[in-house]
């Protein structure tokens, strides 16, 4: 047996940051590069690189035209990076294509200050309350795919075939997860209540 302790300490994620800008109107300034940078460092993650990129023609499918996209891709395979942060709104969709294309996980910013809000939650009640939002976020996100392929199909509702059904059963599984938190947290209110109450008769603040 070595003497040597085994080190356990979660290894950081290392992120590479884009803020996509259309117009010179919504181009980022130094305070909003500065904020990023703040969110994604509460994660605890390392920042490799962040840049703004201006994108001159959105490809619906990834958001990011090819140029950036592969610039992108480059630098986060240089730096080791692990996880991807796309500093603006996502469709399930696009989120979907990025990570294949890019093959590490892709946040948008509402998912980054969802993660972030878990990663402070301190009480119980406060954690479930955060896991109940992300997962009716990622259920909203789920809906949108749901309605994309629809309209791709011209469908009249119905859906069929393994994406679709993959979708239903990923659907199915978040309403189980959510229905399951949100007794979960009635149960936690309850105690709360019942041991206020009890405090409350005992003259206990």
């Amino acid at each position: 047996m070595t003497d040597r302790m085994i080190d356990r300490t979660p290894v950081p994620e290392v992120a590479g940051v884009i803020i996509p800008w259309f117009t010179p109107a919504n181009r980022p300034t130094e305070d909003r590069l500065q904020e990023t940078a703040g969110l994604v460092e509460a994660l605890g993650c390392n920042l490799a690189f962040l840049r703004a990129e201006h994108v001159r023609k959105v490809n619906s499918s990834v958001l990011l035209s090819g140029g950036i996209l592969d610039r992108l891709a480059e630098d986060l395979r240089q730096n080791d990076c692990t996880v991807a942060v796309v500093d603006g709104d996502l469709t399930p969709v696009q989120q979907r294509n990025l990570e294949r294309k890019l093959e590490v996980k892709v946040i948008d910013r509402t998912g980054l200050i969802l993660e972030i809000f878990g990663l402070r939650a301190r009480t119980k009640e406060g954690r479930l309350q955060v896991e109940l939002a992300r997962l009716l976020y990622e259920r909203s996100r789920l809906v949108r795919t749901w309605t994309h392929l629809e309209r791709q199909r011209g469908g009249g509702g119905f859906l069929s075939g393994p994406g679709e059904s993959q979708l239903e059963a990923d659907r199915r599984m978040l309403d189980d997860k959510i229905l399951r938190l949100r007794r979960d947290l009635d149960d936690v209110k309850r105690t709360r209540a019942v041991q206020r109450a009890g405090r409350k008769r005992s003259g206990k603040p």
